[in-house]
């Protein structure tokens, strides 16, 4: 654009000299020093005859007026504006600008079109003179190409962030933008598309407006967007010929419920600059949402709006014009820019421009146009200008745009329009002002509301659905697969639908409950020899081949990339079969719930802890003592079960003769009856106590397991080919089957990285049977990966085969629409639906009911309870017997201890030992009951009663 623009450019630079260009003078200059100017001029361009024209003009007059007449700001110099009309022409204007700038201004004030802003855009930048535009929203103007380009209202980037904010507020999707096709036009509608594109959210349709557009070209371009699918539509017109947009739909009767119309804020620029509720605006808008730029109620607001009214004659205004409101302020931008410029020392002067003056042989006398020369300077001092403007602060970002940008979000309803909320880059959607938002923090309570309620588009205040089907006389084609096996989802029937089935009738109760008619037929996919590839079901969803596709289709990854899926109807999942066979019971199978280790653990476990308890209670209890015809019978019950044990009754009466055996049968007997009966013995120690305790436990947990594997081992079914879960059959050679048409191969082949030459594909459950019956030595294969709701029918009439494992790919089935469908998101709501009011399993129940044999998932094993899994609890117990005889033989030492000082000091004591030293005494100490040794420790070394030393002491001896 640059280079074809300053050839234009320089042609109208011609017309206008020949016009009226006369060379201004320079406004001040001295050789002596730098003194201020009397008079600074400012030019101003835009349409007088427009609703921005008539909106600036009284607001940029009474502005210049204010500045002279304010001491505090260019004292001493008046501010001149010049102004010119551009005629609604981008060629008209673009000489009207150049006019201006032979005037030597120092500053432009507009213009109000994006497309004249672009095209002098380019002088001002020769010429160094800031361009101060009002109205020129078009955010291109913001680049760096444009550095003298100052836009003194807010970018259109900012309004389409708050289009798009309010139609994701409203869970729309897809939206037509109807616009004019310029700079303004196409630059916010491209702001648009990026903003919508954050938010998940696009623009399908871009309905263009020539420039200038009649009613009859707007009629023709409405006709056919109502043909469209999305009701959403985006208005991003000029104010002058904006109206005749919603007069045309109004006649074509896209006013009416179920259609979405939001103005940018052009259509409010066109109701506040009539002075009045324009009755015409109102009438053709109803139910519009339209944004306005937010301006802060305050007392300068209330003053400009009484000036302004004076000045035109117009009581009935209530509001004040965005654009009124930053040509205001942006002829104080220039004020306060020119004074700090001027504060600064630098002086208002141009020059000749040297490139201009290198053409020669023209007659264009180029040399007219002059460089500002301290314009750099200038636009510096307007870049950072901060004051408190009618529009409220004004103060610049550092990419060039107003601070706090804010929309109010108002809805056409009546006779005038009310505000649902407001919009802003710190809150986003709010129905607090922006004011008090950023100056205080944010209220949860406040903040939750984002939006009031709106009247839509026919009098009514339920959301619109924002789509509907187009209007093209044609159902929709829903693709459906030829299944040839587990005919109870899909199958083929002579009825009106033609087809029949579980997914079926799912589809067509959902359908039902959507709030719109849904016209549909259904196409039958596969040649019925064998169950079709749903892949290529789902690529003609994407192709458009099909408008959807409904069956036991699997939603899985590279199908999502493709269509999109609704909610899941029913769970699904990969899982294996594999044959099985009823485990054959044997003599000897009690003895396989624990291994060969568990036995031996176990017994020496008895042995330990009967001779723990044995010695624990054997000085204190007289139960483990006995006398000889106790003894006998511990022998005989002892020799009973020692029978079990494989003892011969040849070495029990060789061992019965010794008085250590005889302790052996006591402790034996004690720790086996614990096992299985209620023990007679009763123990009198707390340690034995303790130690019993902890042994029971043992016992409890010890006996349950084995009970529940008994159980199990004698009822459960073995399998025969070898696979005891997904890792056993990957690393296995052996062939694997899978359903023809499911995603199974792909998955085993990409996923599990199994060869293809292993997979076999199989069409039917007989298939399944008869593979699974041959085994892979035969032809057959050794297991089935199919998905879980196949499965269930299966087995439930194949009872001899049996899952392995768990479902170890998780899923469901959903219903495939090619993207973006609006559809999709409205059955998902409706398969809910039907989850949550019982309909979906009603009708699972009477396609799917499974009768038969037992389906239960769970893996399958006979391996027997090892050491491993009690190892834990049988060092607890050993832990406890340790601690327990640690505590008891503490207590025995310190009795020897006394028991052997008290003998040292009475050697005429009769039946005691002269003294104990050698091991066996100790032995015998130890076999001594303890209330006898108890007796002996009382007594005093001349045989009367010794005193007693303590009663702690004492008590200390006594049994735990």
């Amino acid at each position: 654009m640059g280079m074809a623009s300053a050839q234009v450019s320089a042609i109208l630079l011609y017309v206008c000299i020949i016009a009226g260009g006369s060379v201004a003078d320079i406004q001040n200059s001295t050789n002596g020093g730098i003194s201020r100017p009397t008079e600074v001029r400012i030019g101003a361009l835009f349409t007088f005859d427009s609703v921005i024209g008539r909106a600036v003009k009284p607001a940029i007059e009474l502005a210049v007026a204010d500045v002279n007449a304010d001491p505090g700001v260019l004292s001493g110099t008046k501010l001149t504006v010049l102004m010119q009309d551009t005629n609604c022409s981008g060629f008209v204007g673009t000489i009207e600008a150049l006019q201006l700038l032979a005037k030597d201004v120092i500053a432009v004030l507009g213009p109000q079109s994006s497309a004249i802003a672009h095209v002098i855009s380019h002088a001002v930048n020769e010429l160094h003179v800031p361009l101060i535009s009002f109205a020129a929203s078009d955010p291109t103007l913001s680049s760096l190409e444009y550095p003298y380009f100052v836009r003194a209202t807010l970018s259109d980037y900012y309004q389409m962030a708050a289009v798009a904010t309010i139609i994701s507020h409203y869970r729309w999707r897809e939206v037509i933008a109807i616009y004019v096709d310029d700079d303004y036009g196409r630059g916010g509608i491209t702001a648009l598309g990026d903003a919508l594109a954050k938010r998940m959210c696009k623009i399908t349709y871009k309905a263009k407006l020539p420039p200038g557009s009649g009613r009859t070209a707007i009629q023709d371009i409405l006709m056919q967007v109502n043909q469209m699918e999305s009701r959403v539509y985006i208005v991003h017109v000029n104010p002058d010929s904006g109206l005749n947009v919603f007069s045309a739909a109004k006649s074509l009767g896209m006013m009416s419920s179920g259609y979405v119309w939001i103005a940018t804020d052009w259509l409010s620029a066109v109701i506040d600059s009539s002075g009045h509720v324009n009755s015409d605006a109102t009438e053709h808008t109803q139910g519009v949402i339209m944004l306005r730029q937010h301006v802060a109620d305050s007392g300068i607001q209330h003053s400009l709006l009484r000036k302004l009214n004076g000045l035109t004659r117009k009581v009935n205004s209530s509001s004040l014009s965005s654009y009124t409101v930053h040509a205001y302020d942006s002829v104080w931008l220039v004020a306060h820019a020119v004074e700090q410029f001027l504060t600064a020392g630098n002086a208002v002067s141009f020059s000749a421009n040297q490139n201009l003056q290198a053409i020669k042989g023209s007659s264009l006398q180029l040399d007219s146009l002059r460089i500002f020369n301290k314009g750099d300077k200038l636009l510096e001092k307007v870049w950072q200008t901060n004051f408190t403007g009618v529009s409220g602060q004004v103060q610049f970002t550092f990419d060039r745009n107003f601070i706090h940008p804010a929309y109010d979000i108002l809805n056409v309803a009546g006779t005038g329009f009310r505000t649902i909320g407001y919009w802003s880059n710190f809150s986003v959607l709010s129905v607090a002002a922006p004011e008090n938002l950023h100056s205080a923090p944010l209220n949860s309570s406040t903040n939750s509301i984002q939006l009031h309620g709106v009247i839509w588009p026919g009098q009514t205040a339920e959301k619109p659905r924002g789509w509907v089907f187009p209007y093209h006389g044609k159902p929709l084609r829903i693709g459906v697969p030829l299944r040839t096996s587990y005919n109870e989802f899909v199958m083929q029937d002579n009825g009106p639908d033609g087809v029949k089935g579980f997914s079926v009738d799912v589809f067509k109760s959902a359908i039902s409950l959507l709030p719109y008619p849904v016209a549909y037929s259904f196409v039958l996919f596969g040649n019925g020899l064998k169950n079709p590839s749903y892949s290529d079901l789902v690529q003609k969803v994407s192709e458009n081949y099909f408008d959807a596709a409904i069956g036991d289709i699997a939603i899985v990854t590279n199908r999502t990339r493709l269509v999109d899926f609704t909610q899941p109807y029913t769970e699904s999942g990969l899982i294996i079969v594999a044959p099985a066979r009823e485990v054959e019971s044997n003599a000897w199978a009690f003895l396989k719930p624990f291994t060969f280790q568990m036995w031996c653990v176990l017994v020496m476990l008895f042995l330990f802890v009967g001779a723990v308890v044995w010695i624990l209670e054997h000085r204190t209890n007289t139960e483990f003592r006995g006398t000889p015809r106790q003894q006998i019978m511990t022998v005989c019950w002892l020799v009973s079960v020692l029978h079990m044990f494989y003892f011969s009754s040849s070495k029990l009466e060789s061992y019965c003769s010794s008085f250590d055996f005889m302790m052996f049968l006591h402790l034996f007997r004690f720790s086996f009856s614990t096992m299985f009966f209620a023990h007679r013995e009763n123990t009198s120690s707390a340690l034995g106590r303790f130690v019993l305790l902890v042994w029971l436990f043992v016992v409890l947990i010890v006996n349950s397991s084995y009970t529940a594997s008994l159980t199990s081992l004698l009822t459960v079914q073995e399998l025969t080919s070898g696979i005891k879960g997904l890792d056993s059959l990957i690393s296995s050679s052996s062939p694997i089957g899978y359903q023809v048409g499911s995603f199974a191969r792909n998955y085993l082949v990409e996923e599990l990285n199994i060869a293809d030459s292993r997979l076999v594909p199989l069409n039917s459950p007989s298939d399944y049977a008869r593979a699974l019956e041959l085994g892979s030595g035969n032809g057959g294969v050794s297991a089935i990966i199919d998905e879980l709701p196949y499965v269930e029918i299966f087995l439930s009439k194949y009872c001899k085969f049996k899952t392995v494992g768990q479902v170890f790919t998780k899923g469901g089935w959903g219903f495939a629409f090619p993207r973006d469908s609006p559809l999709a998101e409205d059955l998902s709501t409706a398969i809910l639906t039907l989850s949550e009011n019982g309909n979906l399993q009603r009708i699972h129940d009477e396609w799917l009911s499974v009768k038969g044999c037992d389906t239960d998932i769970s893996d399958i094993s006979l391996n027997s309870l090892s050491l491993s899994s009690f190892w834990g609890l049988f060092v607890v117990c050993g832990l406890a017997c340790a601690i327990a005889l640690l505590i008891f033989f503490w207590r025995i030492f310190c009795q020897y201890s006394r028991y052997n000082n008290q003998i040292e000091l009475e050697p005429e004591i009769v039946n005691r030992p002269a003294r104990l030293t050698s091991i066996k005494s100790l032995i015998s100490f130890v076999d001594k009951r303890e209330e006898e040794v108890k007796n002996a420790l009382k007594k005093k070394p001349n045989g009367s009663q010794q005193t007693r030393i303590g009663s702690t002491e004492e008590q200390s001896t006594l049994p735990l």
